[in-house]
């Protein structure tokens, strides 16, 4: 039978693409009538750029993208605390990807429809309700601007990809509530401007409380310029009250820029990279606690709609694509089945739940707080603040937790079998 699932963003379309690669049939289901290069930019890290070289897409990401060269954090002065190479540069087998979210959601859209052709992929197919059926599930599905009916399906499994909004997870815990606000928002925006550092440099900048973050997501332009993705960050006090009910708002640049009006550092002009952006949203900074259980019976969860996570580490997208790889290896094992689905959920959801913890925590930027909290008034060498030691300690450990340190994924056999591939 055919495996519907449910959402066509990053995970879903790349489960349907590891589907396809070893000769399962699997239909996508989109709320939305047309998939749109909506966001700003992303990172992919090495271990879900292998999954994308596997299903042959790194010509199409090269094409589209930065290879990022390293990864580098500073105080809100400016200073150097902590750098490491990234990608090839660290010594993995493959790139860590810098690109726009849109453009990168287009590359698997066009894949998916290129391999599966068009039909593979039904837009204005909001899921309304589903239930077991004789050969697996039942999946009903209406047309969310006209609320008609879209068709009822029946597959062997359901897998819910439909976002940190999931449809399907609010009717498996129908008393959760909308997703936690931590206190923060995100302005996000992307400006074409010139190169900084060494041209394929991600930075962070400042401390848990007022943070910025860019990278370059393309090469050079005609102009001779490069799209710069950056993220202002700013955290509210308990109680603060902010608008939270729209996730993808135009941003206010004089409800931020103040904030950042003095960070003009000799490597990066932070105000004039915000006031050229050609385009700024707001976002609120949420997600979802962890909880106990993905999978009911021929039903699971994917990507945010099990694991919503902060953006911290670059790790949303990368876990949805290891999700989808999984879960394809594991209905590969035990064929379309629920076991199959409680196997991919024994090794996926504990490993999510203890990135989306550490997020919590501030993952490997936690460096950025402690030398905040050390030297609130400034350093001349990080050495004064915190140990080499410690900065050393603090990214391998997200790298573990994340499943991307360098010798370790290197000698790792592929997900997906190249022989069933």
């Amino acid at each position: 039978m055919t495996i519907l699932i449910a959402g066509g963003g990053i995970g879903g379309l790349t489960l349907a693409l590891s589907l396809h690669q070893v000769g399962i049939p699997c239909r996508v289901f989109e709320s939305v009538p047309e998939l749109k290069p909506l966001g700003v930019g992303i990172n992919v890290l090495p271990h879900a750029v292998r999954e994308l070289t596997e299903l042959g897409l790194l010509d199409r990401l090269d094409a589209a993208g930065v290879r990022t060269k390293e990864l580098s954090y500073f105080s809100k002065r400016g200073k150097p605390i902590w750098s490491e190479p990234r990608g090839l540069d660290a010594g993995y087998k493959w790139p860590q990807v810098s690109i726009h979210r849109g453009v990168l959601h287009h590359i698997l859209l066009d894949a998916v429809i290129e391999r599966l052709g068009r039909d593979a992929v039904l837009n204005s197919h909001h899921l309304a309700s589903f239930a077991s059926a004789p050969k697996g599930v039942s999946a009903r599905f209406i047309d969310k601007t006209t609320a008609d009916e879209a068709g009822t399906y029946e597959g062997s499994l359901l897998i819910a990809a439909d976002g940190i909004h999931s449809a399907v997870r609010a009717k498996l815990y129908p008393e959760e509530g909308p997703p936690i606000w931590n206190g923060r928002i995100l302005w996000r925006g992307i400006t074409e401007t010139d190169a900084f550092l060494s041209g394929r440099t991600m930075i962070m900048a400042g401390h848990q409380s007022l943070k910025f973050v860019c990278y370059p997501i393309s090469g050079k332009l005609p102009n001779g310029k490069v799209r710069i993705n950056w993220i202002a960050e700013r955290y509210f006090p308990p109680g603060h009250h902010w608008r939270r009910e729209d996730y993808n708002r135009a941003a206010k640049l004089e409800e931020f820029l103040p904030w950042f009006e003095d960070w003009r550092f000799d490597w990066l002009d932070v105000p004039g990279l915000i006031r050229n952006a050609s385009q700024a949203y707001e976002y609120p900074l949420v997600d979802r606690d962890p909880i106990d259980r993905w999978t009911f019976g021929n039903v699971t969860l994917l990507g945010d709609a099990a694991h919503p996570m902060y953006p911290i580490g670059s790790n949303g997208a990368s876990q949805a694509i290891l999700d989808a790889r999984v879960l394809t290896r594991e209905i590969l094992n035990h064929g379309e089945t629920a076991a199959a689905l409680a196997a991919y959920e024994a090794e996926r959801r504990p490993a999510t739940t203890e990135l989306v913890k550490l997020n919590r925590r501030n993952g490997p930027e936690q460096v950025m707080q402690l030398v905040e909290e050390r030297a609130p008034d400034g350093f001349n060498v990080v050495t004064e603040v915190m140990t080499q030691q410690e900065l050393e300690d603090v990214a391998n450990t997200y790298k573990r937790v994340a499943g991307f340190q360098v010798d370790a994924l290197n000698a790792k056999p592929p997900i997906v079998p190249r022989s069933a591939a």
